[in-house]
């Protein structure tokens, strides 16, 4: 039954699952996310006279990150087994490559932290907007591209939010910066590398290095492809 772990993990892993804060925070951290749109939402719309163009885009890009991950983790919520099922070809899609735990590090230690960053230090930091803008870019690629390529389907959990919110802000974010000058070819350098970087390292690497085929970190079935759930029904009855 692949829904079930079938392996004990080890004695720290063991206490390291069981801590009660950490297993809520691996499950709902899409869900602590959303409050903070509206926030950011209420804080422009207060403040934006104050703040420059660039500063209010960098600010709309994390928003337009955390509506894309409720998308793909909550509102609809099927991106990590079709990630694992359509992409790696996994007989465990609940949990191998991308489990909780892996997702929780690549969304919100990587994801949340860049953006968030990006948007504090505004035109100081053009090149870590801009590599922050090279991973919209390249949920934009995925979803449209590669996801549905491989799944041979026309929609996936993600792609709605990467044409309506993060491809306006890699829209204005090149117009703004160029048509402002706010960027040197050293800041270009940096951020096209780091967005690389981030987009490699920060992602799928992160998934192959944190993958275990008997990790205790399982996602819920309903963050399943609709197969996968009618499979474990399934078992689940016979057994």
């Amino acid at each position: 039954m692949w829904y079930h772990n079938q392996t004990a993990p080890t004695d720290v892993s063991l206490q390291y699952h069981r801590i009660p804060e950490m297993n809520f925070l691996r499950n709902h951290w899409y869900d602590m996310g959303a409050p903070f749109i509206a926030i950011i939402l209420a804080w422009l719309g207060a403040a934006h006279a104050a703040l420059t163009n660039y500063e209010v885009l960098m600010w709309l890009s994390l928003a337009a990150l955390l509506c894309h991950q409720l998308e793909e983790y909550r509102v609809v919520g099927t991106f990590p087994g079709m990630l694992n099922r359509v992409m790696f070809k996994s007989e465990t899609p609940d949990r191998y490559p991308l489990n909780t735990n892996s997702a929780l590090a690549v969304n919100v230690v990587v994801g949340w932290s860049a953006y968030f960053m990006a948007a504090l230090l505004g035109e100081h930091a053009v090149w870590l907007g801009l590599a922050t803008i090279m991973v919209s870019l390249g949920n934009i690629v995925a979803h449209t591209f590669v996801f549905n390529i491989k799944g041979k389907t026309f929609y996936n959990a993600g792609l709605a939010t990467s044409w309506l919110l993060f491809a306006p802000c890699v829209f204005c974010f090149f117009r703004i910066v160029t048509g402002q000058g706010l960027a040197s070819p050293t800041d270009y350098l940096i951020g096209i590398v780091l967005g690389v970087v981030f987009n490699v390292f920060g992602i799928f690497k992160l998934i192959r290095w944190m993958a275990d085929k008997h990790s205790p970190y399982t996602f819920a079935r309903r963050n399943l492809l609709p197969a996968d759930r009618n499979a474990a029904n399934k078992i689940e009855v016979d057994a």
